[in-house]
């Protein structure tokens, strides 16, 4: 694929880690503004080159970085307008609950076993051992890590921004893995998309994505025309313990997710392209394309599971996790220390992926963890997925962008994320990458690429970036926009 050279104008400096990016029309105004919003709980727009506060929820959200010496997954993860928003002022909040900390859904003593002070991304299968193979959340009311609640809030013209009901109350297992970039409106259906991770730890110890009644490793719409009277919906993990009105208003898109920065709508001709990016977990990165779906309502998928048959999932979209990686059955990498190229990859759960190698939607493209190929890189994880139609760079018109978070590890400090593009191939195979080379000099500091952006009609995109991995090192986010 050519080569691409950009440019990144910096618009706003000594930010705290930026989650989402993208633009709107404030009611009464004549331009779009560039809205930011950070980890920690502020939202920020951009009016006449001044930041002014939208909103500002840092006590609403979960105490960050207690569990992983500062790096986090939890926060202020979603932020949408709705389609009418210059007329209604309806918006849409994912956030981690303050208060909710939990102990982790996995038992004391395994948590123990994994050392790391029990973290749970560092959970592994062992494909000798049936018992982590399946492994089950039992006692979810106390055995959990935090809440994620989905808001939909009013700004009522002169007047501070309101919170107006609770759509939904996720209970999740885990700190990690809770979608990022979480909310946005379908141009297509119109209703609110909401893109879940698998819940967290590593490998998906409960294989939450792959079930039908758990509301963790989906895509779901969210008809917010269709009120439920219900200001305070109970706190779940599965779609059947959801209040009747509630399941109604509620359709999956997809399942086999194991983490998601968002989805992307890109116009084509009279239908739209939708781009989801899975992030990976030792071995690859995927980013997925799909026209047609069939989504299964709720109701359907709840009364398939009473009735404990298969309900119709013809072009229902399922990415595979946790049978498959991308293009891979899942593996476990076993160190070779002597010499890492010799390391050995095992099929962790075998049973799964021959059970969905059919069913499961073939990526777009895959990069990896490891790539010595020298016009590529080795990823770390997938943090932002966008459409790009605008002229202002030809040689991106029309394909697809992506960030990771940091190049392989093993590069030497400091720290740098990558920019990448790929395009749809019109016999629908797995296509190429290339990577987008920027000239900005971010000195000795580290620059982790956290959120990737765009305006509304796709012209524009912008990128934030992070000095750090840890979001209890404040103010080291800037924001960019990427320009020829």
């Amino acid at each position: 694929m050519i080569k691409v050279n950009v440019s990144l104008r910096p618009i706003v400096n000594k930010m705290n880690l930026p989650t989402v990016l993208k633009t709107t029309m404030l009611p009464g105004d004549s331009i779009e503004r560039l809205f930011i919003a950070t980890q920690v709980g502020e939202i920020f727009y951009i009016g006449n080159g001044v930041i002014k506060t939208f909103l500002d929820i840092r006590p609403r959200i979960i105490k960050l970085g207690v569990s992983g010496g500062g790096y986090d997954e939890r926060g202020l993860l979603g932020l949408a307008f709705h389609p009418e928003f210059y007329y209604n002022g309806l918006f849409y909040l994912h956030y981690s609950v303050a208060g909710t900390q939990g102990p982790g859904a996995l038992p004391n003593s395994e948590a123990a076993e994994r050392g790391q002070n029990g973290l749970p991304e560092f959970f592994q299968p062992n494909p000798c051992d049936p018992r982590t193979l399946n492994l089950k959340w039992i006692n979810r009311e106390t055995q959990y890590d935090h809440i994620d609640t989905v808001e939909e809030w009013i700004l009522h013209s002169n007047v501070q921004p309101q919170k107006r009901r609770t759509l939904l109350n996720l209970r999740r297992p885990f700190f990690n893995h809770n979608g990022v970039n979480s909310l946005n409106f379908s141009p297509e259906t119109g209703k609110l998309v909401l893109t879940t991770g698998d819940g967290g730890s590593g490998y998906d110890p409960f294989n939450l994505s792959q079930d039908d009644m758990e509301i963790a490793g989906k895509i779901i719409e969210i008809d917010v025309v269709k009120n439920t009277f219900m200001y305070n919906p109970p706190v779940v993990t599965r779609f059947n313990e959801l209040p009747a009105p509630i399941q109604e208003t509620l359709t999956v898109i997809a399942k086999g997710v194991r983490n998601i920065p968002g989805i992307s709508f890109q116009r084509f001709y009279n239908q739209y392209i939708k781009y989801v990016g899975n992030v990976g977990q030792d071995l690859a990165e995927s980013i997925f394309s799909f026209i047609h779906y069939k989504p299964i309502s709720v109701t359907q998928l709840i009364q398939a599971s009473l009735m404990k048959t298969e309900p119709d999932q013809e072009e229902f979209i399922n990415f595979g996790w946790r049978g498959w990686e991308g293009a891979f059955p899942t593996s476990i990498i076993r160190g070779c220390s002597a010499k890492p190229t010799l390391d050995e990859k095992t099929i962790a759960y075998y049973n799964e992926a021959v059970k969905s190698s059919v069913r499961r939607l073939q990526p777009l493209t895959s990069y990896f963890h490891k790539d010595s190929r020298p016009d590529k890189f080795g990823g770390t994880a997938l943090t932002g997925v966008q459409s790009y139609v605008g002229n202002g760079i030809p040689d991106l018109t029309g394909s697809v962008v992506f960030t990771d978070f940091a190049r392989d590890e093993e590069s030497l400090p400091p720290v740098r994320g990558v920019l990448a593009f790929t395009r749809v191939r019109t016999d629908g195979k797995l296509n190429d990458f290339s990577v987008i080379n920027t000239d900005y000099n971010f000195g000795s500091q580290s620059a982790y690429y956290v959120s990737l952006g765009t305006n509304l009609d796709q012209t524009r995109l912008y990128l934030g970036v992070y000095g750090s991995m840890n979001v209890t090192d404040y103010n080291q986010g800037t924001v960019f926009e990427i320009i020829p």
